[in-house]
């Protein structure tokens, strides 16, 4: 498995599967592993070269020991970058990793990284629930709170690989991980104001595509569409998938997304299927 000593001496540890271009940089959201692309990054490897990181302090990676921050969790990925040797990256990027996304495209440029794909991301700001819930996983109140939230991520989901990814994977990240993650979210969401602002702040813009599921809301999808309008280069699709984790319930189409934006095909992704 390769692996990169990035700060503090940490190693950091990812797959390098496939080959062509550009590479495909997966990058879990916190307190999961890259364990949840692994049905993707099969179907993405047949065409491209796939790079799949387990974060800092999570998965087979070190550094957990001590506390970190995003910036720290930055360094490690452009070092995985550098590593690989990929002359371009697509950052594939789960819930709020995306931030991660935006900064690689920042620190990198254009041309490294031509294509963003989100996933299950809160692109817009974040409503008054979702605060209340950051602050409760930086309290006392953490375990109720993370329970809520894995409850309602799971809502009417009877897919036993997807139950057992959130209540094992992400339920076994203890009370530090879940109150960086929210420490982490928070100041992002505080700076950036949200994902589509910060999205709309890239010169030149980067094609971006969202792939998600939760939340199903009209509204939520038709900001996003609306945005697009006004952005032609942001696709939105709504997948008919029932958890947060469309990569586990519907690979193949998470993987047909992937490789319509990077192919120049976006223009056929949009709105809902």
């Amino acid at each position: 498995m390769p692996e990169v000593r990035s700060s503090g001496g940490a190693r950091i540890r990812y797959d390098d599967v496939g080959r062509g271009g550009p590479a495909l940089l997966f990058i879990p959201g916190w307190c999961t592993t890259r364990a949840g692309f692994r049905d993707v990054v099969a179907r993405c490897a047949s065409r491209h070269r796939v790079l799949s990181v387990d974060l800092r302090g999570h998965g087979t990676s070190e550094g957990g020991d001590t506390d970190f921050d995003s910036g720290t969790v930055l360094e490690d990925l452009l070092a995985v970058v550098e590593a690989s040797g990929a002359e371009q990256v697509v950052p594939v990027a789960l819930s709020h990793a995306g931030w991660w996304a935006v900064e690689l495209r920042r620190q990198l440029g254009a041309a490294r990284v031509p294509h963003l794909v989100l996933m299950d991301w809160l692109v817009s700001e974040p409503p008054a629930p979702f605060q209340d819930a950051l602050r409760g996983l930086q309290s006392a109140r953490w375990q109720e709170t993370r329970d809520a939230l894995l409850g309602m991520w799971l809502a009417d989901v009877d897919d036993e690989n997807v139950i057992r990814f959130a209540r094992e994977v992400m339920g076994g990240f203890g009370e530090a991980m879940w109150a960086r993650a929210a420490r982490e979210i928070s100041a992002a969401y505080a700076r950036e104001g949200s994902p589509l602002r910060a999205l709309a702040t890239l010169e030149p813009a980067s094609p971006t595509l969202h792939l998600y599921s939760q939340p199903e809301s009209h509204d939520y999808l038709a900001a996003q569409v609306a945005f697009g309008m006004e952005h032609p280069w942001f696709h939105v699709l709504k997948l008919p998938a029932i958890s947060h984790f469309p990569m586990l319930e519907v690979p193949d189409l998470v993987g047909v997304g992937i490789e319509a934006l990077v192919s120049g095909r976006e223009t056929a992704v949009n709105a809902s299927v």
